[in-house]
This record gives C-alpha cells, sequence and structure tokens, in this order.
C-alpha cells in the first residue's frame, strides 16, 4: 500500500490513528476535530480550517459576535449530544464563554437516539440563558432546530457547533426554520472565498451529483476534500515517490496552494491560521435547493475579512425579518 488517505470525521479517524503511529504513516485526515491533540503524532496534518487550537476555533467565533451585541449577551446554555465528535467543541466553547465572559448557566447532553427535544429546551428556557449554544448532529440538528423553532423560549442568539445545517439536504428539508441560526462553517459561496479553482470544481461535482445520490451542491465537503486530495498530491509530485518521512517531512514545510486557498500546516499537523466561518440563515422561502446555490440565504457573520453581511440580532428579529 503506497498511500493512507485519511477517512472524514473525528470518528473515523481517531480509531485509526494507534495503527498509524504504529506504522509511522503519511495521514492526511479530513475534517477531524482535534485528532492529534494528545498523540502529537508528527506525520499527521489535518485538512480542517480550525487552526493549532481547533477546540477553541471551532466555537469562538460564535462567542466574539455575541460579546459585540448591544445589550451585550450574559449567559449561556450548552446543549451536545453524547458522542465523540461533541467532545472537544464543548471543551472550545466552555473556554470561549471564559474568555467573553458569558456565564454557563445550564449544561446538558442527550443520547443520539432522542427523538423529543421539549423537554431539553424546556429546561433551557427555564435556565432563562441569553445564549443557546448546540453541539448535534445530523438527525438531532433537525429535531433541535424544529423544537426550538416551536417553542416560547427565544434567546438572543441560538447555534454554533451543529453538523446538519451544512448539509443541502438538510437545510432544504428545514427551510425558512432554519432563519436566524448561526452555525460554523469551512467554506461558503460568497466573493471572498472564491479561491482558485473552487467554482471549477463545483460546477464539476454538480454536474454529477444527483446522479451520484450524494449532496447536490456539495459546499461543505467537496472543497476540502478536494484540498485533501492536492496537498497528497503535491508532496508526492514534490518528493518524487511515496515514502512516508519523506512526504511528512515535505508537508511541515510547504504551503499549499489548494481550492481553499493557500494552505500550511503547523503545530500538530492543524493549520497554521484558523479561517472557521460563522454563518447566519436569513431570508430563507421554501425549500427550493437553489436559494442555497449562491450564498444569499447563509450571510458569512465572522470573520470580518470574509464576511458577506451582518449579523440579525437578537434571534427574535431575524425570524420578524421573514
Amino acid at each position: 500500500m503506497d498511500l493512507v488517505i485519511g477517512g472524514y470525521g473525528t470518528n473515523t479517524l481517531l480509531p485509526a490513528m494507534p495503527l498509524i503511529v504504529e506504522r509511522e504513516r503519511f495521514f492526511v485526515g479530513l475534517m477531524g476535530l482535534g485528532v492529534n491533540n494528545a498523540l502529537l503524532y508528527p506525520n499527521y496534518f489535518a485538512m480542517i480550517p480550525t487552526g493549532p487550537d481547533p477546540n477553541a476555533a471551532l466555537t469562538e467565533g460564535f462567542f466574539a459576535l455575541a460579546a459585540e451585541q448591544t445589550p451585550r449577551p450574559e449567559t449561556v446554555a450548552l446543549v451536545s449530544a453524547e458522542a465523540e465528535f461533541s467532545r472537544n467543541p464543548v471543551l472550545g466553547a466552555k473556554a470561549n464563554a471564559e474568555k467573553y465572559g458569558i456565564q454557563v448557566v445550564h449544561e446538558v447532553t442527550y443520547p443520539l437516539s432522542t427523538e423529543d427535544f421539549a423537554p431539553v429546551i424546556d429546561a433551557v428556557a427555564e435556565s432563562g440563558s441569553d445564549l443557546l449554544f448546540l453541539c448535534s448532529y445530523l438527525a438531532d440538528s433537525v429535531g433541535l432546530v424544529r423544537t426550538i423553532r416551536s417553542h416560547h423560549f427565544r434567546p438572543k442568539m441560538v447555534g454554533g457547533a451543529m453538523i446538519g445545517p451544512q448539509n443541502t439536504a438538510v437545510r432544504t428539508k428545514l427551510g425558512p426554520l432554519l432563519n436566524g441560526f448561526v452555525n460554523y462553517e469551512y467554506w461558503a459561496p460568497v466573493p471572498k472565498m472564491m479561491f482558485p479553482g473552487v467554482q471549477e470544481l463545483l460546477n464539476t461535482y454538480q454536474e454529477q451529483s444527483s446522479e451520484a445520490g450524494v449532496d447536490l451542491l456539495g459546499h461543505y465537503m467537496a472543497p476540502l476534500a478536494y484540498a485533501q486530495m492536492q496537498v497528497v498530491a503535491q508532496a508526492v509530485e514534490a518528493t518524487g515517490g511515496f515514502d512516508d518521512a519523506s512526504l511528512s517531512a515535505y508537508a511541515r514545510e510547504a504551503t499549499f496552494p489548494t481550492v481553499m486557498g493557500d494552505v500550511r500546516f503547523g503545530a500538530k499537523g492543524e493549520w497554521s491560521e484558523p479561517r472557521v466561518l460563522q454563518v447566519q440563515f436569513q431570508g430563507i422561502s421554501g425549500h427550493e435547493v437553489g436559494q442555497f446555490q449562491n450564498g444569499s440565504s447563509q450571510i458569512v457573520v465572522s470573520p470580518p475579512e470574509s464576511s458577506s453581511g451582518k449579523l440579525i440580532f437578537p434571534y427574535a428579529e431575524a425570524l420578524a425579518a421573514e
């Protein structure tokens, strides 16, 4: 076997790491959060734009945005799934809440098998928290959005680290129920994120996505997955072979031009600089997929250098704008 290519996400990458370390393989993992935090394996490289402190970077934009608002939110409730993927984001959320002077007044985890989220949100409402931070997976993200939208409780901001709203099928299923939610993204179809080659990649992907039965737009996964293979290909070409030590040494020093922009790896194999986005869903009407094509319904509100519009605050005002 010449190359080992990392699969998707923390839940698949982390179990593979002991064998990768034992065999000293060059390993580029796709979208795993903090996979190498404890192991510090020098031949691991992360294709995820969370930077050298991934736990904090994924969630900092949510808390930084909240701290800039008037009136300034003072409290937060943390709601997360009982799963491996949620542990690091919740640690980051707690650290960022402390950093920005926001008090955690309620914290709860729920089993991934949960279907009725009303008791979960009832308890959050009783806490009276200003912010509602969510770290959820696909099916539970849908359940939480529906429950929050139908509930009387209106936090000032809601979202943060939900897996699901990046997915086209989830967006079209929920439609306008997503309006007002603020959540992380790694790439969005906005002018400041149009790196060389990314639109051509997406054009090719979208021509084939329906027949292939995959996400129709590919905004979340396709650019990073393609960039992952660009890094591997450039390292192989530069070193002239498949030697794991040589590939790893090259990747530690090189800057890689990719469809995600220039990528350089730093401590623990993470990106040297974080580039996590926070987007707010605005103006979604109905369930048609085309409204998600050009970024007009998912507004990049953080960081400022990538922004495409302004945050509507509080959450209730975003709903009133529908």
